[in-house]
């Protein structure tokens, strides 16, 4: 009796002694897989900032790119479940890389989903010298050719290139791929005509769109966005009914992370994506803000992987590791 007391006894102390010690309580470390500059990067360090003064203890951002997101996504699946490694999570390693390669993680088992922050809305483009004026035409164009145009993507396997192919698949055109080393070189060549199209970021057409270096052609969500307002969705522009495909980032913890250290992170992000200075920052570097829970996010990131997984499977897309 004695010895169950005493444990009782303790148990009630630590849990006083937690709820005295609220999370958290030392600097929060945020893994970034890719460079400084990336869009899941740009996102991460809005939030990251909304979340440091609300929560009074410095949020680090830690970029760890390499291998397509995978390194630094396997750095934090390791960490310990304490809260005090998040993950600036985003489609490329989470609902791609696993499909097309060999990853050393299962997002679905060792990840605790906390928010979706942003969706990544693409743009159709071309050069202004190819000739169809709208989205319409230009299908109508590369279906009466098959394999004789070209698109291409920031590099086999990119959420650029799935994106595309999706979009190949339910316009029923077939055109030849060039990948390239990034989105800079991809859309280097649109613009100069040496490739006929591709589908990339907002934040990297738009400005060559709106100074006459390219042309737009609608969007890969099948919604309007704040930073392209002149576009219409693909799924409406090009007749392409429920079309609706995309990139997107936000928030992930190690798995077993304690569901009350989620819900505490999930609700600050809730209230950083409601204010008016965090959205017009989003719009400003063309990313659409998003509000999901940690029970959305995981279904969102259930159904974009098993999205993503069929273009793959249809496309026969498989990288050497």
């Amino acid at each position: 009796m004695v010895r169950i007391f005493l444990f009782l006894a303790f148990t009630t102390l630590s849990g006083f002694s937690f709820s005295q010690n609220p999370f958290p309580v030392k600097s929060v470390r945020v893994v970034i897989p890719w460079p400084p500059g990336q869009a899941t990067d740009i996102a991460a360090r809005i939030v990251g900032q909304k979340l440091q003064e609300a929560l009074g203890q410095p949020f680090v951002m830690d970029n760890k790119p390499g291998a397509g997101g995978s390194i630094g996504t396997d750095i934090v699946v390791k960490a310990p479940a304490d809260g005090y490694t998040l993950l600036a999570a985003s489609s490329g390693p989470i609902s791609i890389l696993p499909h097309v390669q060999k990853a050393p993680y299962d997002p679905a088992k060792d990840l605790a989903p906390i928010a979706v922050t942003t969706l990544n809305n693409y743009a159709l483009v071309t050069a202004p010298s190819v000739p169809a004026k709208n989205a319409r035409e230009l299908v109508a164009l590369l279906r009466a050719h098959p394999d004789e145009y070209t698109f291409s993507s920031s590099g086999a396997g990119a959420t650029t290139h799935l994106i595309i192919e999706a979009f190949n698949a339910a316009a029923g055109v077939k055109a030849r791929h060039i990948p390239y080393k990034g989105s800079v070189p991809s859309l280097t060549d649109v613009m100069s005509g040496q490739v006929t199209y591709t589908i990339e970021t907002l934040a990297s057409t738009m400005t060559h769109v709106r100074a006459g270096k390219l042309r737009g052609y609608g969007l890969s969500l099948n919604s309007r966005s704040p930073s392209a307002p002149e576009l219409a969705p693909l799924a409406e522009a090009a007749d392409l009914r429920g079309f609706d495909i995309g990139g997107w980032s936000g928030y992930a913890a190690p798995a077993g992370t304690p569901r009350e250290i989620v819900q505490k992170l999930s609700a600050e992000i809730l209230k950083a994506m409601q204010s008016a200075d965090v959205r017009e920052r989003f719009a400003a570097i063309g990313l659409d803000p998003a509000v999901m829970t940690p029970e959305e996010t995981a279904a969102f990131m259930k159904r974009d992987a098993e999205r993503y997984a069929q273009i793959v499977k249809a496309a026969n897309i498989r990288l050497e590791n």
